[in-house]
């Protein structure tokens, strides 16, 4: 046996190296309602959560609305005159309607559409019609939009809904902060979105894209014999690590993949291009320097196909040969939650370009559908079990020390405990 191949045949070496117990854990905190609601209190109320790139806010003026599912929140996200990014609270502190119906746009004020009380992009109360017949206990200065914890790092907006937070973004990253700092985030500014409401419980769906057990069996005719091979018949990863109370994992990718000759548009896109894969690297400059960040492919490993940031609790941030994508997970209740996947791409320079984009597209698509279409039974055998609990294998770690971070949460009095 060689080096290469004991490395894809150990057995809980990435289990012991979080220093996780390989003791089976509980499914109730994937379908109880009860744990759903602390779920809200102790987790969604308290962490950072993430909300957009900033290059959905690319100049003063712009604006989006983002829906905080499970939470009843619907934040305002502006860019303001100042330069500064800072969400507020969709409603209007008059009799609190909503204030802004559009997603997205650019506005240096808003106007509520009930009343007309008008605010700065700032947040301010510049306007109130018949002013004068309020009461003198009205303070302008104190009926402006009420704002929401928010700090950006590296191009990702976060927010937090606790009124005074606990600790800033960048002590909640912790060494993630650090091990992310600086990637080139290329095509942030051009995504592809798709958007879904999923029978599973958030946890159900985000536990299908962080571990890589199942490729070989629900991709198998898709991108089953590009993250496996013979020497990795079963896609183990390549490596883990924990990064406080985040994590990222590396798969594995089959460097000897082919095309099959029957794939002709495959084959077509892939014309005179060093790669013959749709997740070939990219040649550019640009790219280069994308893969060359110590934390895309940090074993530098040849069979490399992508690396998982999954920061706690509901984003994943995917880098590939030549890009990177996001999945994010709201719950919804404790049985439903909303989905969002975004693929960031350059424009195309070329038509060969464009047309392979359109291919990688087409292709990953693919594969996400069919993880979606999995889930609503695996969300019925959850609540269906006979045991209440699963076994996780050593390719499954993100999930042990996902789930072992919820309940750390949960449990947790305080954010600087939880974070200990």
């Amino acid at each position: 046996m060689t080096a290469v191949e004991h490395k894809f045949t150990g057995r809980g070496s990435l289990t012991e190296g979080f220093g996780l117990s390989t003791e089976p854990l509980p499914l109730k905190p994937y379908y109880s309602r009860e744990f759903f609601e602390l779920e809200q209190k102790m987790i969604f109320r308290r962490a950072w959560l993430y909300v957009c790139r900033a290059e959905e806010l690319p100049e003063p003026g712009s604006f989006v609305v983002k829906t905080i599912h499970g939470t009843g929140v619907e934040a305002l996200i502006t860019h303001t005159k100042a330069g500064r990014i800072q969400a507020y609270y969709n409603s209007c502190p008059h009799r609190g309607s909503i204030v802004v119906k559009e997603s997205a746009g650019k506005a240096s004020r808003f106007s509520c559409p009930y009343h007309r009380w008008t605010f700065e992009n700032t947040g301010e109360l510049l306007g109130v019609p018949d002013e004068e017949n309020f009461f003198q206990s009205m303070d302008k200065k104190n009926c402006g939009l009420a704002k929401i914890a928010t700090e950006v790092w590296e191009g990702w907006v976060f927010i937090n809904l606790s009124p005074e937070p606990e600790v800033g973004l960048k002590e909640y990253l912790g060494p993630a902060k650090d091990y992310l700092s600086g990637i080139l985030y290329r095509g942030a500014h051009n995504p592809v979105v798709y958007t879904a409401v999923l029978d599973s419980n958030w946890k159900t769906a985000s536990d299908a894209f962080i571990e890589s057990y199942h490729i070989p069996h629900i991709h198998k005719k898709t991108i089953g014999t590009t993250f496996a091979s013979r020497l990795n018949p079963y896609s183990r990863l390549i490596g883990a690590r924990p990064l406080g109370i985040h994590r990222t994992i590396s798969l594995f990718g089959n460097p000897e993949y082919a095309i099959d000759p029957d794939a002709r548009v495959e084959a077509l896109g892939s014309m005179g291009q060093e790669g013959k894969s749709v997740i070939a690297a990219d040649v550019s400059e640009d790219a280069v320097r994308f893969r060359a960040h110590p934390a895309i492919n940090p074993d530098r490993s040849e069979h490399w196909s992508m690396d998982i940031n999954q920061i706690f609790p509901h984003l994943h941030i995917d880098t590939g040969p030549g890009s990177f994508w996001t999945h994010q997970f709201w719950p919804i209740d404790e049985k439903t939650c909303f989905y969002e996947v975004r693929f960031y791409i350059e424009e195309a320079r070329t038509i060969q370009e464009r047309f392979l984009q359109e291919l990688f597209i087409c292709r990953v698509g693919e594969v996400v559908l069919e993880d979606l279409s999995n889930l609503q039974f695996t969300q019925r055998g959850i609540e269906n079990s006979g045991t209440g609990v699963m076994h996780l294998q050593d390719s499954e770690v993100a999930i042990r020390h996902a789930l072992t971070q919820v309940l750390k949460w949960t449990r947790a009095q305080t954010v600087k405990e939880a974070l200990a």
